[in-house]
């Protein structure tokens, strides 16, 4: 099957699961879905891992993140769909994740709510290469130091969840 026929789960605007239908179909339509996004930050919580996306990637091909996770699929639990993408796309497991908010994430024609997650780990990180090119370790500052270059590509959600941490739980 590939991943346009993958069944993914299907949201109200007010976020509650509401059916399934193809990925084709949602990314085609712009239906209301959800995403997880994990932040890994390293176990003294002063760096994060910033990846950069391959350009296969049906959205925001060849930006970065600061994010790991992808769309829930039809029937997942965001928390468990987050373990999984936090392990197929960095190759990190079997440490515990904390749910830090849900925002609604809008710039047509994605639609989608965000379940963001935060993770400790030091790796190693091991990228899934159909997804993530290359990544490294960098300090909140010089991720905010990146983010006001205008010519840095970086994903439009990550922006959005990682603008909003700062705003309300960087401590």
């Amino acid at each position: 099957m590939s991943s346009g026929d993958e069944l993914v789960a299907i949201y109200d605007e007010s976020g509650a699961e509401v059916g399934s239908a193809p990925r084709r179909v949602m990314r085609a339509e712009g239906l209301w879905h959800a995403s997880t996004a994990i932040l890994l930050r390293s176990t003294d919580g002063e760096r994060v891992y910033v990846h950069k996306r391959s350009d296969t990637k049906d959205i925001n091909p060849g930006c970065h993140d600061c994010w790991a996770g992808g769309v829930v699929g039809a029937g997942e639990d965001p928390a468990l769909c987050a373990e999984r993408e936090l392990a197929e796309e960095l190759g990190v497991s079997g440490v515990p994740l904390r749910h830090l908010f849900t925002l609604p994430f809008v710039v047509p024609p994605v639609r989608a709510h965000q379940y963001a997650y935060e993770a400790f780990s030091d790796g190693p990180v091991t990228h899934q290469a159909e997804e993530v090119v290359s990544g490294e370790w960098m300090s909140f500052t010089e991720l905010r130091k990146r983010l006001e270059d205008p010519d840095w590509p970086f994903v439009d959600d990550g922006r959005a969840l990682i603008q909003h941490w700062f705003t309300h739980l960087r401590s």
